[in-house]
C-alpha cells in the first residue's frame, strides 16, 4: 500500500471493499466533517472524482459487503486494544490502560535496549512493559542457571513489582469507564453491545462466532453481560471457575413450544478466548483460576485473601508474558489460547474481522497468514488509525489484496461512525425480511429492489 501525506489534521481514511483493486484514500472537506473527498491520486467508480460524498453514499458501499461477509459460514473477531480505547473515549474518561515502561533496578540499559531491539522488528516502536517484561524474565531464567541467586532475587523484585504496576492500570483503565458520567458510560456501553451483538446474532444454520481480544482487561465481558450474551470459554465452574486444557464443544440450546425433533440454538452465544490472559486469571498451584474481581476494582490483593489463594500474588497474574511459572510449563495456557485461534481462523469459508488491532503481535499475523492461503477466507480490518504503518505493512506483506478489506479512518473506524453507519443489522432480524417480501409482493420486483437499496442506504441522522 502506498503511503501517501495526510490534506488535512484528521486522521486520512483508507477504504477497500468489494471490488476495490486498491485501497482509496479520502478526507474530510475543510469545515465539513461529514463530507469527504478523494486524496490526489485516488478515485473510484462509485463516486464521480470531483464530487463530495457523505456517509450515505460510504454506507451503501460498505453495509451490504459487511452484511454478506458477516454471514460467513465461520465468523471471528479479534479486538485490540483499539475497541477498550474506543469505549473509554465514547464514555468521556480520562485514558485507557497504560502500556508504559517499567524502570528496573537491576540490568536497567540491558533490558531496556533488549526490548527496544524486541520492540522493532515487530514494528512496535521503543516497545512497552511487555517487552520489558519478557526480555526480564529470560535475564531472570540466565541468572538462576549461572547460580547468581543474589542478582536473580532482585531482578525476581522487580518484575514482580512491574506486574503489579501494570495490573493496577489495567484495573485504572477499568474504573476511568465505570466513574465516567452516567449518560456518557451508558451511550459507550450502549455502542459497545450494539457491536458485539451484531456480531453474536447468527442464524441457527451458521457456525457461532469467535471472539478473540488480545486485552487483559474485562470491557467485552462487561459489554456482554449488559448485552445478556452467553460467553464460552475454557473455564469450567462458578465460586472460581478453573481453566481446562480439554475444549469441549459445549453450546447452549432451548426447545420452542410445541417442536418435536431437534432443539435450536440459543441466541446471543459467542466463544470467547482472550489470548494474553487477563487481569482476573491468577496462577493457584498447579491450576489456572479466574477470580471475581469486580469490574474497575481500586486492588487486586484484597481478592487473594481466602484459602487456597493467599500464596496468589500479582507475580502470578496469568498475564502475557507471565514470570511465575517453570520452564515444563512455560508456554501454559497460551499455546492452548492461540490453537483455538487458528483452528478457529485457519478453515475454509470463513471470515476474520480485526477491530482496533494494529498486527504487532507476530504469533498472530503468523496465523493471520496461514489463514489467507485459503482461497475461500477473507479478512476484514477496521481500525481508527494507523500510527505506526503497521497495517499498511501487514496489508503489502500477506500479498492477497483480494481477500482484504480496509476500513481505517475516523470516518470508517470510529467506534460509533461505524456502529451507526456500517455494522450490519444482526442476522436474526427477521422484520427486515418480511418488509422485503412485503415490498416485493405489492411493488413488483424492480420497485421493491429499488426500495430495498433505499432502506439499505438510510443512516441515522443525529
Amino acid at each position: 500500500m502506498d503511503s501517501k501525506k495526510k490534506d488535512s489534521k484528521d486522521p486520512e481514511n483508507i477504504l477497500k471493499v468489494r471490488d476495490d483493486h486498491k485501497p482509496i484514500y479520502f478526507n474530510s472537506v475543510t469545515g465539513e466533517n461529514d463530507r469527504f473527498k478523494f486524496s490526489d491520486g485516488s478515485s473510484a467508480s462509485w463516486i464521480r472524482d470531483e464530487e463530495s460524498f457523505g456517509y450515505k453514499e460510504l454506507r451503501s458501499r460498505i453495509e451490504p459487503w459487511l452484511t454478506s461477509l458477516f454471514q460467513s459460514e465461520h465468523l471471528s473477531l479479534l479486538a485490540g486494544s483499539g475497541l477498550s480505547v474506543a469505549v473509554t473515549l465514547a464514555a468521556g474518561a480520562k485514558g485507557a490502560a497504560g502500556m508504559g515502561e517499567y524502570s528496573f533496578s537491576e540490568y536497567t540499559e540491558e533490558i531496556e535496549k533488549a526490548a527496544k531491539e524486541s520492540a522493532g522488528k515487530t514494528g512496535r516502536g521503543d516497545g512497552n512493559i511487555e517487552d520489558q517484561i519478557r526480555v526480564a524474565n529470560e535475564l531472570l531464567r540466565g541468572l538462576q542457571i549461572l547460580g547468581n541467586e543474589d542478582k536473580a532475587t532482585h531482578l525476581r523484585s522487580d518484575v514482580r513489582n512491574a506486574l503489579s504496576e501494570f495490573a493496577d492500570s489495567i484495573l485504572a483503565g477499568e474504573k476511568n469507564i465505570a466513574v465516567a458520567p452516567e449518560e456518557k458510560r451508558e451511550e459507550a456501553f450502549n455502542l459497545l453491545v450494539t457491536f458485539l451483538m451484531s456480531f453474536a446474532s447468527r442464524t441457527g444454520t451458521r457456525d457461532r462466532v469467535n471472539i478473540f481480544t488480545t486485552n487483559y482487561d474485562r470491557v467485552i465481558e462487561m459489554g456482554a453481560e449488559l448485552a445478556g450474551m452467553h460467553l464460552l470459554d475454557r473455564f469450567v465452574g462458578n465460586l472460581s471457575p478453573i481453566f481446562r486444557s480439554s475444549r469441549l464443544d459445549l453450546d447452549m440450546h432451548y426447545n420452542p413450544p410445541g417442536m418435536r425433533g431437534e432443539p435450536r440454538y440459543l441466541e446471543g452465544v459467542a466463544r470467547f478466548t482472550k489470548l494474553h490472559g487477563s487481569v482476573d486469571w491468577v496462577q493457584v498451584q498447579s491450576e489456572i483460576r479466574r477470580i471475581g474481581v469486580p469490574f474497575g476494582a481500586d486492588d487486586l490483593e484484597p481478592f487473594f485473601n481466602a484459602p487456597g489463594f493467599r500464596d496468589a500474588t500479582p507475580y502470578k497474574l496469568m498475564v502475557y508474558p507471565n514470570a511465575a511459572k517453570d520452564t515444563e510449563t512455560s508456554n501454559y495456557p497460551y499455546v492452548e489460547l492461540f490453537r483455538d485461534f487458528a483452528a478457529a481462523v485457519c478453515r475454509p469459508n470463513s471470515t476474520l474481522v480485526t477491530y482496533g488491532y494494529s498486527f504487532g503481535d507476530d504469533h498472530i499475523n503468523r496465523v493471520i497468514k496461514d489463514m489467507l492461503t485459503i482461497p475461500s477466507t477473507h479478512l476484514v480490518i477496521i481500525s481508527y488509525d494507523d500510527p505506526l504503518q503497521r497495517i499498511s505493512k501487514t496489508y503489502d506483506d500477506l500479498g492477497r489484496p483480494s481477500q482484504i478489506s480496509l476500513l481505517v479512518g475516523g470516518a470508517l473506524g470510529d467506534l460509533g461512525k461505524f456502529t451507526d453507519y456500517y455494522l450490519p443489522k444482526p442476522a436474526i432480524d427477521k422484520t427486515t425480511f418480511r418488509m422485503t417480501e412485503l415490498l416485493r409482493q405489492r411493488m413488483g420486483d424492480n420497485s421493491s429492489t429499488s426500495e430495498a437499496d433505499s432502506s439499505s442506504v438510510a443512516v441515522k441522522e443525529k
